[in-house]
């Protein structure tokens, strides 16, 4: 099982902004979080990821409960939040270099898997200039290359398209696509249009409930 999460709960000064929400997720699936903002899910995505605690419930990646093992969970996924925020005065080669270490790699072998996630996310050609200087686009492409790098079981992705124009949006979600198969992969997004090009399932939340969940083909259908 790629994500496996039963009755998560989350309160906030008596409020519960998730309420009793399932998702699972089978290796090699692309599925949306689909709904509102403030629907609950980037809340219910933090509690995925081990960076908020859940008021009740539990969750399982690649068979590590999250609140139980964080560190072990956390080497199972990769993160990317929806306004990723880099050391502007590092080049990106950098930046890699450093997040690879953090996860543990070194060496010919975190050289090489930099260079490879570079030219995998499209940015072979700008690996050298100061993060300060990339575009919109070119920053989420790093906070994609950024969440891949240690090749994850699970990658989370919180509305990585939302604030890119029309052409970045389109090179995004195609570079998204190309992880399917790769990697089990959570998209978050409030934008329909994206789930229907990029996912093979779709949860849907509203006001902190699951909607519905299932193939995106069989609810289109309904």
């Amino acid at each position: 099982m790629g994500l496996e999460a039963h009755g998560l709960m989350k309160t906030f000064r008596h409020r519960k902004v998730v309420n009793n929400v399932n998702v699972s997720i089978e290796p090699g699936e692309v599925v949306g979080l689909l709904g509102p903002n403030g629907a609950g899910k980037t809340t219910t995505i933090r509690i995925l990821t081990g960076l908020a605690r859940a008021s009740g419930g539990s969750a399982m990646v690649a068979g590590v409960d999250v609140h139980d093992n964080r560190p072990e969970a956390r080497r199972r996924l990769g993160y990317l939040d929806q306004d990723p925020r880099f050391y502007s005065w590092m080049k990106g080669r950098e930046l890699l270099e450093l997040v690879g270490r953090l996860a543990g790699l070194s060496g010919v072998e975190l050289r090489q898997r930099v260079a490879a996630t570079l030219a995998r996310t499209g940015l072979g050609d700008a690996a050298e200039r100061r993060i300060g200087t990339y575009s919109g686009g070119m920053r989420q492409r790093l906070g994609i290359a950024q969440a891949v790098l240690h090749e994850p079981e699970l990658l989370i992705l919180d509305e990585p398209v939302s604030s890119l124009d029309p052409e970045g949006r389109r090179d995004l979600l195609a570079l998204i696509e190309s992880l399917s198969g790769t990697a089990t992969v959570m998209v978050s997004t409030h934008v329909l249009a994206d789930v229907e090009r990029i996912c093979d399932r779709v949860a849907i939340l509203d006001r902190g409930r699951l909607v519905t969940e299932g193939p995106l083909a069989a609810l289109l259908e309904a």
